[in-house]
């Protein structure tokens, strides 16, 4: 009888521990982003469309099978015809769940996920049916949902600084870049709040481009004489749509004229009719008719309302084609855009899961200081996420990066993207490995040859680098990086002389704590000490002294 009490005991024991404990997993929600829009789940197999959303990918398969596009809640109806397999937010969900004692996501079944899809269906036949015949249901919810919330515009006098500390980002004598706006990045990492642009070069507020045709208002009196916004857009959408190529050509270069200067237009013009018509434009052979409608989206996407809609509108495919493939005039526009789009925290992992990375290293190269200076600077709004750190490293990102650096190829550009990859750790390894201590000294060294900016980057990458390493020391010991940075602390800028005071005082205390009194090169030249020890510093050592 004491045996089966104690038994009883021990299961209602189990019992209550049990039943406290559940209540308290459920309490955390998973994020909405780990949720697939379609069947509301944990997402086990997460891909991502050109628009950037990301859903589950049984949820896709079940609605090609059925012929089906939902509409979300968002009123946007995704594109399927391509699919990204979405690592960083599977990795990411697995994390969740490992983090907050949750089981990982399990995979779905098709027959459940048909009957949510089924259930789906009727709701939005029977819209359709009660629809208007000259627009479709998805665009009518679309533009609904527009008028529900309206675009906000925000306003740029909060971020405008004077064109002195714009002039001061880039050691360039171009005039490549004609906005003054500009605004102090505060990225994840601490080492690089720098002053940066925040409209690509090739924008201008008043220049024309080659490809532009001159066009006035009074060529247009339709257009001059309306007043209202949605017959505007309407006008305009009749140009992109037409199956005339001269008429296309008007279209987006009055488009481009109206989006160049007037602001409030850039919101209302940016409706998913316009963005389908010029959508289709920005894949054409015709190279003035491209340009143009890359020109036009870069205006439209000057507005942070806009950004993240241009993303899930699918743009961001074909400006990588564009980017690769287009004429030079195109690239530099392409260039641009991903850039501005960049600039929003929401689309960054978009862009870089999509492809992008690649491009625009590639892009880095470039003939053109424009798509050169946008490039570089799409780079480090992307880097500013670890997801993208980890790609671009992948990718051999430092070896390129670091070829430029040397070669003196838009050094400065190139050592902000450097600056977010060393404050990663496998940016740093391989940063470190590529020997990127020595070049960085060296170019603090030929302070002739090296701009302001330059140097004040090349400080930060190395002050990035000194962070959490047992080699830095080492490497900056053999590239004799104490005498150098002596001297940025006595002669360089104050965000120099900041960074210089720094990394010494670093240094500094690792003396102190008894770094030096090992001859670590003597040890490794000998045998008998192994490179993992070496990292892992003087305890190791100790431990192991009879090894030598």
């Amino acid at each position: 009888m004491g045996g089966n009490g104690k038994h009883r005991w021990i299961f209602s024991f189990y019992q209550r521990s049990n039943a406290s404990s559940s209540p308290k997993q459920s309490k955390t929600l998973p994020p909405h982003e780990f949720l697939c829009p379609i069947s509301g789940s944990l997402m086990f197999d997460p891909v991502v469309i050109p628009s950037g959303q990301s859903f589950d990918r049984i949820s896709i398969q079940v609605c090609r099978d059925l012929g089906f596009t939902p509409t979300l809640q968002d009123g946007s109806t995704p594109d399927f015809s391509t699919i990204i397999p979405n690592l960083a937010i599977k990795t990411t969900i697995l994390a969740w769940c490992r983090d907050h004692h949750a089981q990982d996501p399990a995979p779905p079944d098709y027959s459940s996920v048909e009957k949510i899809v089924l259930s789906k269906i009727p709701e939005q036949t029977s819209s359709r049916l009660t629809s208007g015949p000259d627009i479709r249901v998805s665009e009518r919810e679309l533009l609904k949902a527009v008028a529900e919330n309206p675009p906000v515009l925000f306003s740029h006098a909060a971020t405008e600084i004077s064109p002195s500390v714009n002039s001061r980002l880039l050691c360039s004598t171009s005039t490549s870049s004609s906005s003054d706006e500009s605004v102090i990045v505060t990225a994840s990492s601490p080492y690089t709040p720098l002053p940066l642009a925040t409209r690509p070069a090739c924008f201008s507020a008043s220049g024309s481009s080659s490809s532009s045709t001159e066009i006035t208002l009074s060529e247009t009196p339709n257009l001059k004489s309306q007043s209202s916004s949605s017959l505007e857009e309407q006008e305009l959408v009749l140009k992109l749509k037409s199956s005339d190529i001269f008429e296309q050509e008007t279209g987006l270069v009055l488009l481009r004229k109206i989006t160049r200067t007037k602001e409030e237009a850039r919101v209302s013009l940016c409706s998913p009719r316009l963005l389908s018509a010029l959508r289709s434009l920005i894949t054409s052979r015709y190279s003035v008719v491209q340009t143009n409608a890359i020109a036009s989206l870069v205006n439209l996407s000057l507005e942070k309302s806009n950004k993240v809609v241009i993303v899930r509108s699918g743009f961001v495919p074909l400006l990588i084609d564009a980017l690769k493939a287009g004429s030079s005039e195109a690239q530099e526009h392409a260039a641009g855009a991903l850039f501005s789009l960049a600039l929003e925290e929401e689309n960054k992992m978009a862009i870089g899961v999509l492809g992008a990375l690649q491009p625009l290293l590639h892009a880095l190269r470039s003939e053109s200081e424009r798509t050169q200076h946008d490039s570089a600077l799409a780079l480090y709004h992307l880097s500013l996420i670890q997801s993208n750190r980890v790609k671009l490293v992948k990718l051999g990102a430092v070896l390129t990066l670091l070829s430029m650096v040397k070669s003196g190829d838009s050094a400065s550009r190139v050592l902000l993207v450097l600056c977010n990859l060393a404050a990663c750790p496998e940016g740093k390894s391989a940063m470190l490995d590529a020997n990127a201590v020595a070049i960085l000294v060296g170019m603090l060294r030929e302070s002739e040859l090296v701009c302001k900016t330059t140097r004040e980057n090349c400080v930060a990458a190395l002050f990035a680098l000194s962070h959490g390493s047992m080699r830095f020391k080492g490497l900056a010991k053999e590239a004799r990086a104490v005498e150098v940075l002596r001297e940025v602390e006595e002669r360089g800028s104050e965000r120099a002389k900041d960074k210089a005071k720094r990394i010494l005082q670093i240094m500094r205390d690792r003396k102190e704590d008894g770094d030096d009194e090992i001859d670590w090169e003597a040890a490794l030249e000998s045998g008998g000490l192994s490179r993992t020890r070496y990292r892992a510093g003087k305890d190791d050592l100790a431990a192991n002294s009879s090894d030598f």
